[in-house]
């Protein structure tokens, strides 16, 4: 629904996804900077939401710290890979991360031999960023499906805006959101989910079956309900909540 957001509600729950959403798509990752509103924005979101706000993203949950320093908030890293709930428990898969391990040398080499590509090796998954190199971008999905076969059954690929990604088998951005939502202070509230990426998609059907409020941020088809123009939209609107329901 272009240009159009649900009606405020002072019982949301909030689950923001990071890049493209809160803050401006960098060149790299690692481009990606917080300004002291943007982290006061989150803060005080989280407090007047009485700590019912998780940031749900593609990030580690250590990059997710960095960015957002000095807060510790409740997060779901590496799309859904990793959690941390709002009592400070991690939760991550059994899986083992030496299984990665030959993927891992095969996508790094791969990006080296290419100028514009950037290989990002973030624990439980890996990701390989085209945004420098677009005309790469059949050669970039085709070397992480690749690496993926190589690792074998329990993995999967995952594309992104302008990434492909490999990670763990089984979890996604909708299964995180799920598991917030049946525990303390998430559960006795509706959820809104703000995201811009193919992988947001996985959180904007788990919202719409839960009767909560997906937010598409930017172009480009979705499953959301709803629609922000752009991150400085989606600050603002935020913002917004701030003003009439804080």
């Amino acid at each position: 629904m272009a240009n159009a957001r649900p009606p405020f509600a002072r019982d949301w729950a909030f689950f923001l996804d990071i890049d493209g959403t809160l803050l401006d798509i960098a060149p790299t990752p690692r481009a990606v900077h917080t300004l002291r509103a943007d982290t006061k924005l989150v803060a005080a979101l989280y407090d007047k939401a009485g700590g019912a706000l998780a940031l749900v993203s593609g990030r580690s949950l250590a990059m997710i710290d960095e960015l957002f320093m000095p807060l510790k908030l409740p997060a779901a890293g590496q799309h859904g890979v990793e959690r941390r709930d709002a009592r400070g428990r991690v939760h991550r898969p059994s899986f083992s991360t030496d299984m990665l391990a030959r993927a891992a040398d095969m996508i790094r080499a791969f990006a080296e031999r290419h100028t514009g590509l950037v290989f990002e090796n973030k624990g439980y998954s890996m990701a390989l960023h085209y945004r420098l190199a677009p005309r790469l971008a059949g050669a970039a999905h085709a070397v992480v499906r690749e690496a993926a076969r190589a690792v074998g059954e329990g993995v999967e690929v995952q594309r992104g805006k302008m990434v492909a990604e490999l990670k763990p088998a089984g979890h996604d951005k909708g299964r995180a959101i799920e598991a917030f939502m049946r525990e303390k202070p998430f559960a006795v509230r509706t959820p809104v989910f703000l995201g811009d990426d193919l992988t947001d998609e996985h959180g904007f059907r788990v919202l719409e079956r839960m009767g909560g409020h997906s937010i598409k941020v930017g172009p480009g088809p979705s499953a959301a309900r709803w629609r922000l123009a752009n991150p400085a939209a989606a600050r603002a609107w935020l913002q917004e909540w701030l003003a009439q329901c804080g």
